[in-house]
């Protein structure tokens, strides 16, 4: 049963309201650390509590009836001074410490009365009483060395970091067990009024269970903490158990599986705690991910649940009861399902996820473990997940590759470790994904820095040893413009966005994404490009360009987690069919992504079984080939699909900002951008040579509908099926009287210019250590350049 590690952790949230809130003394109070009263004037006294009242009331902690009485006894007092007296002796029941801010604006601290109780994995609210002699007006800060980051990212490369960058010290976590905050809004002031004599709010949390010591310190400002030290007190908590909340998991058949869930009490606050969050729990999660039967810890209250496995189910939400005075109980989800694409033999994965490096930190340890990424893998059902390691933690993460799947796989969920060529010497022309590698390390190199400077030599080395390999985030430096209101280019940003494919104006080349593919294509050296990770017409269209010049390189769907997207593994898809003689196993399925058995996008719509007369995609067709229809003449084909969608039934104020953004904003590729107007229906629209042919409307209600089209051929051309931009197929080709694919003059020629574009920002970082690999890499785009120029002679006019 997992419980992630209880380091009996008290994360402390210090809310400071303007009254306080205590339950009795003790003896540091007769000992004179803690002032019992404070002279102070009435009105703004009796003013400001009132608004701590009202403060305590809005986190979720009142005083109780008896002491709200007496606070309203003590308001109707004849005598000021006994008035402000007995106000104090109520609010100092629940002060956890005392604040002297002298003359000089120096602070020290003493212990307040209150029972020193934290709870585990959650929060407990404190009054801090404030002495303010100097009569200043700024903001009360509360910290502690236990409260400090138990992880930290490094920065730069992060290839070694911990080598090479001062992190969080081993073993440091243990004694970080606390988080704090101050309450300083409404209907507080989020600074001191000023006034001889308040209370502020303060809220901690822990992590931990059992007796802790935590050192709290507070100033006013840089430079004003006591000399003697005497702005911190160390203070003994007795953090107790919270409840231990098991998990009954359930999938839509009644069988045990692993789900995400996002667990908030009625505060909105999310548990467990990010801040003091370790992995398998990633601390840049709202989410947890939890099998059937485990366990999670939680303190009494009220909660909401919202679980989810993935873009194929539902997501739900649940209230959740931790009840009192119990050390366990039970709480049993049943999930729904509105898809199931393997059930059709339809697999999902995500070629490119990372177990370090961008939102993973580098300490504790560099990255997290391959059971940590598994877990994530089975709580978003994919079926696939491909963990690349990349430059940050190169030399930590790589010992995970072993050249196969993963022993921590199961039936129906795989993971394989492999590589994405990034912070490498090739990455400007751009990243790679090397999936099925047998070594991770290029021929005859040690270190990163003696990898190639271009993009050709690594590939052809990935496919050598019987790799699938192409480009990573495909969109990266190949930004198109933007139209202004007459329909003419503008810088991007300067206008609307790109939406019509194929687009002829020309991207700068100038990032990191399927940059250098205008070249390696032509060598027969790349097998996909990668989709639904950057802006999808930015993706498409160099794809669309080379396909109307007869290459065949396909699309494959990733997410590039968590870099381009934190927000969970395979958020970009892409589903493989495996015949019913195959089983689902690692080269099986890279093998589908190779042929293109395939489509990708964001879970959210489907389109399965598309063929083209009596060839499926990615099937052999005419002679063998794959996604070949040979026909001896122009004339029509019949295309058919099935296809499902599912939208909310209306339209919200959360879908309207999605489907309002401009499409190079995220999400890049989201099922409610397709939303027709105010309906619940989208356009699947079937492509031909980049442009829609036929288009028929289908309500995404999550039913599978079969559509069929007759589509005219009058040349050799491919085909598609897309909802854009959520769903992507890859293409069946079309061959008329044995003529290759030459569809487009005006393709061919941006291919061919864009060679030169390509080659102008990238030769200045080719060859910087070797200087034949300038020279070989100019021969290559002198040989795509005569392909183009080749290619262009054969092409039709458009």
């Amino acid at each position: 049963m997992l419980q992630v590690k209880r380091f009996s952790q008290a994360a402390v949230f210090v809310a400071v309201l303007l009254t306080g809130i205590a339950t009795k003394h003790s003896a540091t109070a007769a000992e004179g650390n803690f002032p019992e009263f404070i002279a102070v004037e009435k009105q703004p006294f009796v003013a400001a509590t009132d608004r701590l009242l009202e403060g305590l009331e809005y986190v979720g902690d009142p005083l109780s009836d008896a002491d709200l009485q007496a606070i309203e006894a003590a308001k109707k007092l004849p005598n000021d001074r006994d008035c402000v007296a007995e106000i104090q002796k109520v609010l100092d029941k629940r002060a956890l410490a005392a604040v002297r801010i002298n003359a000089e604006s120096r602070v020290s601290v003493g212990e307040g009365p209150a029972p020193k109780e934290l709870i585990e994995q959650g929060w407990r609210t404190f009054l801090i009483k404030v002495h303010n002699e100097a009569g200043i007006t700024a903001k009360l800060v509360a910290d502690s060395p236990n409260a400090q980051p138990v992880y930290m990212r490094g920065k730069g490369s992060r290839q070694r970091p911990q080598n090479e960058q001062k992190l969080v010290p081993a073993g440091a976590g243990e004694s970080r067990f606390l988080d704090i905050n101050m309450f300083d809004k409404q209907p507080l002031k989020p600074t001191l009024s000023g006034l001889e004599a308040e209370y502020r709010i303060i809220q901690l949390y822990s992590r931990d269970v059992g007796k802790r010591e935590a050192k709290l310190a507070f100033n006013v400002g840089q430079g004003t903490q006591d000399l003697g030290f005497r702005n911190a007190v160390p203070i003994l908590f007795d953090c107790v158990p919270a409840v231990e909340v098991t998990l009954g998991i359930k999938d839509f058949d009644g069988e045990p599986t692993t789900a995400s869930l996002i667990i908030r009490d009625d505060k909105g606050r999310v548990y467990p705690n990010p801040a003091r969050r370790m992995a398998p729990d990633f601390f840049f999660h709202d989410q947890i991910y939890r099998a059937d039967g485990e366990s999670v810890h939680l303190p009494p209250g009220e909660y909401t649940v919202v679980i989810n496995r993935g873009p194929e189910y539902y997501v739900d939400t649940f209230p959740l009861t931790v009840k009192p005075d119990v050390k366990s109980q039970q709480a049993d989800f049943k999930l729904r399902r509105w898809t199931h694409p393997a059930k059709q033999r339809w697999f999902s994965g995500d070629h490119h996820v990372h177990a370090a490096g961008c939102a993973h930190y580098d300490s504790p340890t560099e990255g997290v473990t391959p059971a940590d990424m598994m877990r994530h893998i089975l709580g978003e059902d994919l079926n696939v997940g491909c963990v690349l390691s990349w430059g940050p933690c190169w030399y930590t993460q790589k010992q995970y590759f072993e050249g196969k799947t993963s022993a921590l796989s199961r039936p129906n969920y795989l993971m394989r470790y492999d590589v994405e060529v990034s912070g490498f010497p090739s990455s400007h022309a751009g990243h790679l994904c090397l999936l099925r590698l047998n070594e991770d390390d290029y021929e005859g190199t040690e270190l990163i820095e003696e990898w190639p400077s271009w993009t050709l030599p690594v590939l052809a080395w990935g496919k050598k040893q019987g790799g699938v390999v192409g480009y990573s985030h495909s969109g990266w430096g190949l930004e198109l413009p933007d139209y202004d209101d007459r329909g003419n280019r503008v810088p991007n940003k300067k206008g609307k966005a790109a939406d019509k494919l194929p687009d002829y104006a020309m991207p700068p080349f100038d990032g990191i994404g399927a940059n250098e593919y205008i070249v390696t294509v032509t060598h027969d050296v790349c097998d996909f490009i990668s989709a639904v990770d950057t802006p999808s017409i930015w993706e498409l269209n160099i794809w669309y360009h080379t396909l109307n010049c007869g290459y065949r390189a396909r699309i494959s769907g990733e997410t590039d987690f968590p870099c381009i997207y934190g927000d969970k593994v395979g958020l970009g898809r892409i589903y493989v069919k495996l015949p019913e003689d195959q089983e689902l196993n690692y080269d099986n399925w890279v093998a589908g992504l190779k042929d293109g058995r395939s489509y990708c996008g964001d879970g959210l719509s489907h389109i399965v079984d598309f063929k083209v007369n009596d060839v499926g995609v990615g099937e052999p067709g005419s002679g063998g080939e794959i996604s070949q229809l040979d026909i001896p003449e122009a004339g029509t084909v019949k295309v058919e699909f099935d296809v499902s969608a599912l939208l909310a039934e209306a339209p919200t104020p959360e879908t309207e900002r999605i489907r309002n953004r401009r499409l190079d904003e995220k999400p890049y590729w989201h099922l409610e951008r397709a939303r027709v107007g105010e309906t619940r229906t989208v356009p699947v629209e079937v492509i031909v040579n980049g442009y829609p042919v036929a288009t028929k409307h289908i309500v995404a209600d999550g039913e599978m509908q079969h559509l069929s089209f007759g589509v005219k051929i009058d040349k050799s051309s491919w085909i598609a099926v897309r909802i854009l931009p959520s769903v992507h197929t890859n293409p069946v080709f079309v061959q008329v009287g044995d003529k290759p694919i030459r569809a487009s003059r005006r393709s061919a020629q941006w291919c061919l210019d864009a060679v030169d574009v390509c080659w102008d920002r990238k030769e200045g970082r080719i060859g910087v250590r070797r200087p034949e690999e300038k020279q070989q890499a100019a021969a290559a785009y002198q040989k795509a350049r005569e392909s183009y120029t080749k290619i262009l002679e054969e092409s039709v006019a458009d």
